[in-house]
């Protein structure tokens, strides 16, 4: 049975890692905000997951039994890479091309609120609670007022990004709620193997989507900021990201893992300030704050020391 939120207390090493993975994937926005802009979504996931999977690979060098754990269960890994790196990594580059780093990080914080949803669907001991209830509608509703404005945008000639770029990092989050789903049938495998074959797999799938959609060899060489973004991307954000995301999930569970989510946005958020100079509206502020807050009443932790004293 899946770990409660109560069931298991995390070391300080642990909050640690969490803490550190948390700014590697508030940078991934980031990094993925200066990439895009000279390099097509599709060559930029495939670029992302390809160079990722080669360095695991090299660090894994033959252990783990990892071949034989491909070729057993390469099917398995086919779902999970296209669930979990191929169409959530493009949607939200997708939707990049259009939104800062920030306000993408923001939308795809709600992937616990949709994980708690699909999870009540999908499985037989991850059933809604009231706290759940809450925390899902309240982060609904942070989603909602972030995408509010850009509903109407069309009918008030607002200027702000198009509604399409806004919704996609939230699809990118509905793919990681099946993906996390999905991805409890892997206990039991070696982090590294998870996410070395996960990789591969979604390599293999972005290959013939970007050579078809971008024809790669004919782009021009992006300059060297953006190529150094994807060197980020894909060996810091990626690669490193994933070994440290599935040892803290096997130290720690899945829930406590999806604390991670809270630790993103501000991360994103202060890079984009810093380094591409945006800003966040009033309302964007409100969203934010909602989205947080509703995390926070999913995990159900802060109310139980409340309620216990």
């Amino acid at each position: 049975m899946e770990q409660t939120a109560t069931a298991t207390r995390m070391s300080a090493g642990t909050w640690g890692l969490l803490a550190l993975l948390g700014m590697i994937w508030g940078g991934s926005f980031f990094f993925a905000r200066v990439a895009v802009l000279h390099v097509p979504p599709a060559t930029l996931v495939l670029l992302r997951v390809g160079i990722a999977a080669l360095a695991l690979h090299i660090y894994v060098a033959g252990r783990f039994g990892i071949y034989a754990t491909l070729r057993a269960r390469w099917r398995e890994f086919l779902l999970l890479g296209l669930i979990n790196n191929a169409v959530p990594h493009m949607l939200i580059f997708l939707g990049q091309t259009q939104i800062g780093a920030g306000l993408a990080s923001i939308l795809n914080a709600t992937t616990p609120i949709f994980t708690v949803l699909i999870a009540n669907r999908m499985t037989t001991d991850e059933k809604l609670s009231p706290e759940k209830i809450a925390g899902c509608l309240i982060g609904l509703v942070g989603t909602a007022v972030l995408i509010g404005p850009r509903a109407l945008a069309p009918f008030t000639g607002d200027g702000g990004p198009p509604l399409w770029a806004v919704i996609l990092p939230v699809f990118a989050a509905v793919s990681y709620g099946f993906a996390a789903t999905y991805g409890k049938r892997f206990r039991g495998t070696a982090p590294p193997v998870i996410a070395a074959g996960q990789l591969t797999a979604s390599t293999l799938l972005m290959l013939p989507v970007s050579l078809v959609l971008d024809s790669p060899w004919q782009l021009p060489l992006p300059p060297l900021p953006a190529m150094l973004a994807v060197l980020a991307l894909a060996l810091l954000s990626t690669a490193y990201g994933y070994i440290l995301f599935f040892r803290i999930m096997a130290a720690a569970g899945a829930t406590n893992t999806s604390l991670v989510t809270l630790l993103v946005p501000p991360s994103a958020i202060v890079a984009g300030m810093l380094f591409l100079g945006e800003r966040l509206t009033p309302l964007g502020i409100v969203g934010m704050a909602l989205v947080l807050l509703g995390l926070v009443v999913l995990d159900g932790r802060a109310f139980a020391r409340f309620r216990a004293r």
